[in-house]
């Protein structure tokens, strides 16, 4: 595995593989996936945190059901754009789970993901128990789905050739 700029990402997928979001909380991983035209992030069940192994198994287990050829996962920055603790730890997340594992990763700002996922939760009128429940998955989805916006819109600002 390595990691790459979002725009990079398409070329390392074969024909039918999916991208997947990744919101990596301290309790919960949250977890998106696309469909195979790159157009629509879907969130899937959150991994319960264990262990770094556990969870890493886990998430290249989700990864394998659904043909992932590549992974965006949020990096929690600072407002001002400095990184926090939070996102040293998702690096050293990643730093670890290259040796597990090949997929190729992209970083994606996830400022005001979670933010944005509750307020969406809300208008679909979804009760404060089941917002716990899918809330880190609904902000894997928003991470997903605003890295696929990205690279369709850099797709077709770029002059074909």
């Amino acid at each position: 595995m390595s990691v790459v700029d979002l725009p990079q990402l398409p070329a390392f997928l074969v024909a039918g593989q999916t991208l997947a979001g990744i919101d990596l909380g301290t309790k919960t991983i949250g977890l998106s996936v696309s469909d195979r035209g790159l157009s629509l992030a879907t969130p899937r069940p959150v991994i319960h945190r264990r262990k770094f192994t556990q969870d890493a198994e886990a998430l290249i287990a989700a990864c394998a059901r659904d043909n992932v050829g590549g992974i965006v996962i949020g990096l929690p920055v600072n407002m001002d754009g400095s990184e926090g603790p939070r996102a040293q730890s998702t690096r050293a997340f990643i730093r670890n789970l290259e040796r597990l594992t090949r997929l190729p990763v992209a970083f994606w700002d996830e400022r005001m993901s979670t933010v944005a996922a509750e307020r969406a939760l809300l208008e679909m009128d979804v009760s404060r128990r089941k917002r716990a429940e899918r809330i880190d998955s609904a902000a894997a989805a928003f991470i997903l789905q605003g890295a696929l916006d990205r690279l369709r819109a850099s797709a077709t600002a770029s002059p074909e050739r």
